[in-house]
Parts: structure tokens; C-alpha cells; sequence
């Protein structure tokens, strides 16, 4: 007997960790290309995507500094206006203008909300995620910005958090267990963990999550 559209077989779940930090343009990369592919086969798949931090600068700033003295000191003038030019186009061929103005610094408290958001629903997380990925990489915000995070996080419906953010210590005890239960075991982002056994690392094109979407489900 042959399954129809309104077959009621449940769909198979597939749980997603990502492991990003929100001044990472491959961690904005990969959540594109994920995202496509998840809806490639929403009709086959019931998806959980849970976000997890990773600080590619502990010592970054909090008041924050120019992006593009912050790629100058990091890579050297030459190579950094070779990274810029790639993400780019990398952007351009997603449909987004790539920002490189503005500053750059401390995830810390970005990371702090993410996790926050997490306890009111993943699919909270995962557009607050989105948000604070636009408002840093094409809206050239600065995500350490109290009133920037206060206001994606008004925006997606995150209650309580002005209470988080006004405090410093608030949520920080549950960042730095997320960091040391998925980050401390990996060297870069992004990273994904498809039901918490097949593994990939990088900005992957849609076609490699399809494949490892039908490898966790057999």
C-alpha cells in the first residue's frame, strides 16, 4: 500500500545540535544551508534544532572595537581583505548583503540569552538565533549592545530578558556548562551533532545534511 500526503505515519524526529558562536559568518552560513535542506524534507522528518555556544574570543571586548581593525590585527591587512571579499560573495550567492562595518567583541551575553531562550522553546532559540545573526553580519549591529540583544529578543517573544541581561551573572553558570558539555571537545565552528551521533563540522552545502539526515534515519 502506497503512503499518501495525508498518510498519517508519524514523521521521524531529528534532534540537531549546533555548536556556534554569533560573530561567526560560517556558523551564519551553515544555518542557511541547514535550513534548506530541513525544508527539503519537511514531509519526511520532524526537526529539533537546539543551539550551543563557542567563544572563537573569550577576551574580546565587551565595549567592542572596529570590525575592520579586529580583522587587521587577527589576520594582517592583505589576508583580511582576502577573507572579506570571500564572505562576500559567499553571502552575496545566499542572498544577503555581507556587513563589514560596525563593531565586533564580546558573545558572552549573546551566548547568555541564546541559552535563556532556550527554556521558552527551540524554535524561540533558533529565530532569535537567525535575528542576532542578521542584526551582526548584514544590519552591522553590534550584538554586545544591550538594546540590540534586549531588541531581538522583544522581537522573537523572549520573556525576562531585560532581568537577564541586566545582570551579568544571570545565566552565566548554564553558558559555561553548555560550553563545557559540546564546546570543549571541538576545535571550530560551526558544528553540528545530528541525533547526537553523526557529526560534521563547517559552513556544509544543503546536499551533505540531506545525506546525513537519511544516514540517522535508517
Amino acid at each position: 500500500m502506497e503512503h499518501t500526503a495525508t498518510d498519517s505515519t508519524p514523521k521521524k524526529l531529528i534532534q540537531i545540535d549546533v555548536i556556534s558562536d554569533t560573530v561567526c559568518p560560517w556558523c551564519f552560513v551553515g544555518k542557511q544551508n541547514l535550513e534548506k535542506a530541513m525544508n527539503l524534507v519537511k514531509e519526511q522528518y520532524q526537526f529539533e534544532v537546539r543551539w550551543h555556544p563557542f567563544l572563537l574570543n573569550p577576551n574580546a571586548p565587551k565595549e567592542g572595537v572596529k570590525k575592520s581593525e579586529f580583522y587587521k590585527c587577527k589576520f594582517g591587512a592583505s589576508q583580511s581583505e582576502r577573507i572579506l571579499s570571500r564572505m562576500k560573495e559567499v553571502f552575496k550567492g545566499l542572498g544577503f548583503e555581507y556587513d563589514t562595518t560596525g563593531l565586533t567583541g564580546s558573545t558572552l551575553d549573546s551566548h547568555r540569552l541564546i541559552t535563556f531562550a532556550a527554556n521558552q522553546g527551540y524554535d524561540k532559540q533558533n529565530a532569535l538565533v537567525e535575528e542576532l545573526f542578521k542584526n551582526y553580519f548584514i544590519e552591522g549591529k553590534y550584538i554586545g549592545d544591550r538594546q540590540v540583544l534586549l531588541h531581538a529578543a522583544m522581537k522573537e517573544g523572549i520573556e525576562g530578558a531585560a532581568e537577564l541581561l541586566d545582570d551579568p551573572n544571570k545565566g552565566r553558570k548554564e553558558v559555561d556548562e553548555e560550553l563545557q558539555k559540546y564546546s570543549s571537545r571541538i576545535s571550530g565552528v560551526p558544528h553540528f551533532r545530528i541525533n547526537g551521533s553523526h557529526e560534521l563540522s563547517g559552513g556544509q552545502p544543503p546536499e551533505v545534511f540531506l545525506r546525513a539526515f537519511e544516514s540517522v534515519s535508517k
